[in-house]
């Protein structure tokens, strides 16, 4: 890049910083998705949540579904309209 381009697109430089940081988060939020250990994790978090009555058994088997695909490598379903309790650990 020349002195003269570097220049005219330097007010352009937020807006590039910012595409670099989301193409970043896209990238961690899609390897910790397709992560097995962390979906089993979200799972058994999921199964506490039903026995420990924090969820009803419709938001459950929602849930319990849309993380099956995911684990089993098939486009997930639609997305509760909750979200899922914590993994454990990350209280």
């Amino acid at each position: 890049m020349g002195l003269l381009t570097g220049l005219l697109t330097l007010p352009l430089a937020p807006a590039r910083g910012v595409a670099w940081i989301a193409d970043r988060l896209e990238e961690t939020a899609e390897r910790e998705t397709a992560d097995p250990a962390v979906l089993r994790a979200r799972l058994a978090a999921l199964n506490r949540a039903l026995d420990e009555g924090e969820i009803d058994q419709e938001r459950f088997e929602l849930e319990e579904e849309r993380l099956l695909d995911l684990l089993e490598g098939r486009p997930p379903g639609p997305v509760p309209t909750h979200p899922a309790p914590p993994p454990p650990g990350s209280h």
